[in-house]
């Protein structure tokens, strides 16, 4: 088995990400590896910006990466306190897995944790899932944890 010396644990804030944020810094605290907590706007991509003016769109993705950042420092002090120095964070805008994906392999991450959500039927299949799509493409081992009902 591989030694785990750099987590990331990416985030979409959601209650169900809170297992998996429990699980990843209790792992980061047994192994003393480093964590690095992740957040990627998908929203804001380049797929929702057409017909949109330049200027419109840059004050709005201004807005709402502050936003985001705020978002991930609170999320960071919620489930990661007394982990600091162990503890990098980041916001990226993009596709869900290929992020996820792409921070992974710039952080020399050894371990890759998602929460993942119940989706079934038309939703999975209309909306698809970013753990998967990171199981699926990644070289690195992924742990899931679901979300409890």
């Amino acid at each position: 088995m591989s030694v785990i010396t750099h987590i990331l644990y990416a985030t979409d804030f959601s209650e169900g990400a809170a297992e998996a944020a429990v699980l990843a810094r209790e792992l980061a605290k047994a192994h003393g590896a480093r964590l690095h907590l992740l957040h990627v706007i998908t929203e804001l991509d380049d797929r929702h910006r057409r017909g949109i003016p330049a200027s419109v769109m840059e004050s709005f993705v201004k807005e709402v990466k502050t936003q985001a950042m705020a978002d991930l420092h609170s999320f960071q002090r919620r489930y990661f306190q007394g982990l600091e120095n162990q503890l990098t964070t980041e916001l990226r805008l993009g596709h869900g897995a290929d992020e996820i994906l792409a921070s992974a392999t710039e952080t020399g991450a050894s371990l890759i944790v998602l929460g993942t959500r119940s989706r079934r039927g038309m939703e999975k299949w209309l909306i698809g899932s970013t753990a998967e799509r990171v199981l699926r493409q990644s070289a690195l081992p992924v742990l899931t944890v679901p979300e409890r009902s």
